[in-house]
């Protein structure tokens, strides 16, 4: 909520009638997100699944089974239960990142026919560093933070050292805009890059239908400042198309993005007239 520098004995009942009018204000903006986020969601179930989950169900699947039953992995997601997430990237969004490297690992893997012993430990570090990526979110320099912790919990949990280098340099490497995989290892550059594209995979749907309102809530955003930052951010987004590093990521991830950048249109349009009518 918005604080008001009041001096309460000087101006008395003035101090009430600004409290009524700031409860009142984000009374109407809790309202009036709530209405966008409703209609974020009806854009986003018109629109089709995307092609990448109708094309590698098995892979997906696969992806999802593993993050069940994998011992290592259900230990990580407790060393993730622990830590201070950062608010608009929790724990689902984490999941969802590393069931989508997982799959993306695989479909890479078919790609240039690897075998299915090559492919499991990537696999598995594919995953796990979709799980860690942004176990340190809420900090600066988050990647390189998230990286060195990572680092440490898998040599506690007794990963091998191959496979922890690899979660470490793809979590490292994972924001958008920044050094592309320099390893000169070609196992170690998939993980990085599936775990990458995983991410930016979240930048479609996702980002509209429920980042974006955890962001604005946790910050108290008031909607005429998400207005007037909404079509630079937008444009920004967009940019991610060209950014993807996999095949599978280039073939697939547009997609999401487009999708992504038509509910946001419904949301800025629909935010326009809301402002326009409050006015």
């Amino acid at each position: 909520m918005i604080r008001t520098r009041v001096n309460l004995r000087k101006y008395g009942n003035l101090t009430l009638t600004i409290r009524r009018h700031t409860v009142y204000y984000w009374c109407m903006v809790h309202v009036s997100y709530l209405k966008l986020q409703e209609l974020a969601l009806r854009v986003a179930n018109n629109l089709p699944r995307p092609l990448f989950y109708l094309e590698h169900v098995s892979f997906t699947a696969r992806a999802e089974e593993m993050l069940k039953s994998h011992e290592l992995i259900r230990k990580c997601h407790a060393r993730l239960n622990m830590s201070r997430l950062e608010c608009a990237h929790g724990i689902c969004h984490c999941e969802a990142v590393a069931r989508d490297a997982g799959a993306i690992l695989l479909a890479e893997g078919r790609l240039r026919g690897m075998s299915d012993s090559t492919l499991a430990p990537l696999f598995l570090s594919a995953i796990v560093a979709g799980l860690l990526h942004d176990i340190k979110r809420a900090e600066q320099d988050h990647a390189v933070r998230g990286s060195i912790e990572a680092a440490l919990i898998l040599k506690e949990l007794s990963m091998d050292e191959r496979s922890r280098s690899y979660v470490a340099y793809a979590i490292r490497n994972h924001e958008a805009f920044k050094t592309t995989c320099d390893l000169d290892d070609k196992e170690g550059c998939m993980v990085s890059d599936a775990l990458y594209d995983a991410d930016k995979f979240r930048w479609g749907p996702d980002n509209f239908t429920t980042t974006l309102w955890l962001m604005v809530e946790a910050h108290n955003t008031p909607p005429e400042a998400l207005h007037r930052t909404f079509k630079e951010k937008m444009r920004g987004i967009e940019k991610i198309k060209e950014t993807f590093r996999t095949d599978t990521g280039k073939r697939y991830g547009p997609e999401f993005i487009d999708q992504g950048i038509t509910i946001g249109n419904a949301i800025y349009e629909e935010m326009s007239e809301l402002l326009a009518n409050r006015d």
